[in-house]
């Protein structure tokens, strides 16, 4: 049991915290926010994470986890400080580590005693060098601090299993630190399988690698389902054989509207900076920044040729707001760019998503937004399918059918069923399939 300070309460640092806790940690959060700090010591959690709730609640009650904004104490009491706060793109695609850095020099102020700083956030390669480089400006390392790089590799949506049954770990430090948070990761099932211990840099650099892999895998498929309407293919047979080679798997071979998120499209954009900055370009990662764009806006082009080209005064409902399912977050989801684009061609919105309404009013304030599907349906002219959310697989087809104004039906992630489409007679387009 070790007693742990995690400094930002966003989407990282409360999970990570919430399960640190969970593996028998004593965790304090620290957020400047006073406002966030205090609804969360009311039991009020600011994000939409499935599991998260029970496990805040349980280790809360048993003292093992608490809140505050007292950022030197936490740092004074404890014996690992872990750095999780945002680190935002500039307008160059660079990483902003402004936060980072004024946590950083907290962290000097305040080293009383021998301690593990240690970082969550996705930073570039070579910024625990630096970090090392400001804390020996006051302290001696090895005798008051060691410092660790602990990427995350938390998915929305299923961030609480991520975390408790993780598929690795990796650990970039020196021998000693990498035994002191080898040990706070050791109750986890196959931990002595799953711990991977790297250099600094090393550790670094595969989270970026990791998360760039991932989105070229979604562009790489997206052009694949693009061309399969060219030529006749059917982009979900192609996939699915694709996805049996083992060399290749399944995952994240499902076209779609184009990735979004807080991590895939800003850390893509840092990993192209770096590249550049290191004259080694990176062609394939500027090739899937590319494309994804370009599938954002296919998918407003499709949207508005179910139209025969004019959106104006027609009315259409966008079913899924956020960027994935299983989240409220909607940081760079396709629905923005969906809605500007039918807003853009005099287009009206009526937006529903069963969590994240809320998130997308703080961008949208004035579109029309609806507690369930079929009051979000009810007179429209079109409907898109945004979100691969369960209850938009299972659309009542004959009902829609019956209350909208027209019969257009544009699918974004191919989870609605195409024959019911062709029985009920709606003039409808997806992704690389071809219609019935």
């Amino acid at each position: 049991m070790k007693n742990i300070a995690i400094i930002g309460t966003g989407y990282v640092g409360l999970v990570t915290g919430t399960g640190l806790s969970e593996l028998g940690n004593n965790v304090i959060c620290v957020d400047k926010d006073n406002k966030k700090i205090e609804k969360l010591n009311h039991g009020e959690i600011p994000i939409y994470e499935p599991g998260l709730a029970e496990l805040f609640k349980k280790n809360y009650a048993k003292g093992k986890l608490s809140f505050t904004t007292e950022i030197q104490n936490s740092i004074q009491k404890s014996e690992i400080v872990i750095i999780a706060v945002g680190t935002p793109e500039k307008e160059d695609g660079s990483s902003n580590l402004e936060f980072l850095n004024l946590v950083v020099e907290a962290i000097s102020n305040n080293l009383n005693s021998y301690k593990i700083i240690c970082t969550k956030s996705t930073v570039p390669v070579g910024t625990g060098s630096e970090i090392i480089k400001k804390l020996s400006k006051k302290h001696v390392e090895g005798e008051m601090f060691d410092y660790v790089s602990n990427p995350e590799f938390l998915r929305e949506g299923s961030a609480i299993n991520d975390f408790l049954y993780p598929d690795r770990v990796v650990i970039g430090a020196n021998d000693k630190a990498y035994k002191i948070i080898h040990d706070i990761y050791s109750p986890l099932k196959n931990a002595k399988d799953i711990i991977i211990k790297t250099s600094i840099e090393t550790s670094e650099m595969i989270k970026y690698a990791s998360n760039s892999f991932l989105a070229l895998k979604i562009s790489y498929i997206n052009e694949v389902a693009n061309l399969c309407e060219s030529t006749g293919a059917d982009i979900v047979d192609v996939s699915k054989v694709i996805g049996m080679d083992h060399r290749i798997s399944d995952q994240f071979l499902n076209p779609g509207p184009g990735y979004g998120g807080s991590c895939f499209p800003k850390d893509l954009k840092s990993f192209l900076y770096l590249s550049k900055s290191f004259n080694t370009p990176m062609y394939t990662v500027e090739g899937a920044i590319k494309r994804n764009n370009n599938q954002k806006k296919r998918m407003v082009r499709k949207l508005l040729n179910l139209f025969d080209g004019n959106l104006n005064g027609c009315k259409v409902a966008v079913l899924g707001l956020a960027f994935k399912s299983n989240t409220d977050d909607v940081r760079e989801s396709s629905s923005i760019d969906m809605i500007n684009g039918i807003l853009e061609k005099g287009g009206i919105v009526n937006a529903y998503d069963p969590i994240a309404n809320d998130s997308m009013s703080h961008i949208f304030g004035h579109i029309n937004y609806f507690s369930n599907i079929y009051e979000a349906v009810n007179g429209v002219d079109g409907l898109v399918v945004m979100t691969e959310w369960d209850e938009f697989k299972s659309l009542d087809l004959k009902k829609i059918k019956n209350i909208m104004n027209d019969n257009k039906i544009l699918d974004t992630r191919n989870i609605v069923n195409m024959e019911h489409l062709s029985e009920y007679g709606f003039k409808y387009d997806n992704i690389g399939r071809m219609k019935l």
